[in-house]
C-alpha cells in the first residue's frame, strides 16, 4: 500500500469473508430438521449461499423443501420455533468444520503493523461471532466487533457499520468494508463507503455482478485492493 496513503478502517464481515462457517451453519439448521424427523437436509456445498444468509433463511429453505405444498406464511411459525433451537446447537458446536480462509491472518498482521483499524461488523449474533473468533484465535486484532444483536439495527442497514467504524476509532470517509453479499454490498452503499467483496465465496466471481467498488480473490492481494481503491477515489 503506498506510503503515503493514510491510515484506513477496515470492516470485515465474518460468515464468507474471515472464514467459511457453512458446514457448521448447516449442521445446524439439519440438526432442526432431523428434530421434526424430516427427511429434508441441506447440502454444505450446494447450500453455502444459503448458509450464508443466516439461520432463518437456512430453515425457510428446508421446511420449502420439506413441504412444498405450503407457502413461506404457513412455514413461518415453524422457523421461529426452531431458531433458538439452532442457535442453541451452533454454539455448542462453533467450529467443527470452521476455518479461516487462507491467509487471513497474515493479511490482519500485515494491515495493523502498517497502521489500520480492524473490526468486524456481522449478522451474527454478537456473543457467537466473539466466541467464534476466539476461537479461530483472532478476535483480539479488532478493534470493535458489532453482530446482530449489538444495535438495534442489522445489514443491510448502513447504520451499525457507520456505529463500527466510529468504534474503532475510524471516519466513514476513511473506511472500507469487505463482504461477501448483497447484504455487505447495499449496506456500504447506503453508509457511501466503498466495498471490496471476495470471490472465494459460495458466489464466486459472481459478485462482480453486485458492482462493488473491488474484488478480492484472495487476501495476499488486500493491500493491492486497497490501494486500487484509494487510487481511483483520487483520480
Amino acid at each position: 500500500m503506498p506510503a503515503s496513503m493514510p491510515p484506513l478502517t477496515v470492516v470485515f464481515d465474518l460468515d464468507g469473508t474471515l472464514a467459511d462457517t457453512s458446514a457448521d451453519l448447516i449442521a445446524a439448521a439439519n440438526a432442526c430438521f432431523a428434530r421434526r424427523r424430516l427427511a429434508v437436509r441441506l447440502d454444505p456445498l450446494t447450500d453455502a449461499a444459503i448458509a450464508f444468509q443466516g439461520g432463518r433463511a437456512m430453515l425457510r429453505a428446508g421446511f420449502a423443501r420439506a413441504f412444498p405444498e405450503r407457502g413461506e406464511a404457513e412455514t413461518a411459525p415453524l422457523v421461529e420455533e426452531d431458531f433458538p433451537f439452532l442457535i442453541a446447537y451452533y454454539g455448542e458446536n462453533l467450529d467443527r468444520n470452521t476455518r479461516l480462509y487462507p491467509g487471513v491472518e497474515a493479511a490482519l498482521a500485515r494491515l495493523a503493523e502498517a497502521g489500520h483499524g480492524l473490526a468486524v461488523c456481522t449478522n451474527k449474533p454478537e456473543g457467537l461471532a466473539r466466541a467464534l473468533l476466539a476461537r479461530l484465535g483472532i478476535l483480539d486484532r479488532f478493534a470493535h466487533l458489532a453482530g446482530a444483536d449489538t444495535y438495534p439495527w442489522r445489514k443491510p442497514d448502513p447504520r451499525p457499520l457507520l456505529r463500527t467504524i466510529a468504534a474503532a476509532g475510524g471516519l466513514a470517509e476513511r473506511a472500507v468494508l469487505v463482504g461477501d453479499t448483497a447484504t455487505d454490498r447495499q449496506a456500504a452503499a447506503a453508509a457511501g463507503i466503498p466495498c471490496l467483496l471476495v470471490t472465494f465465496g459460495p458466489l464466486g466471481r459472481d459478485v462482480a455482478t453486485l458492482e462493488p467498488e473491488g474484488l478480492l480473490g484472495s487476501f495476499d492481494g488486500i493491500e493491492r485492493a486497497l490501494a486500487r481503491l484509494a487510487l481511483s477515489e483520487h483520480r
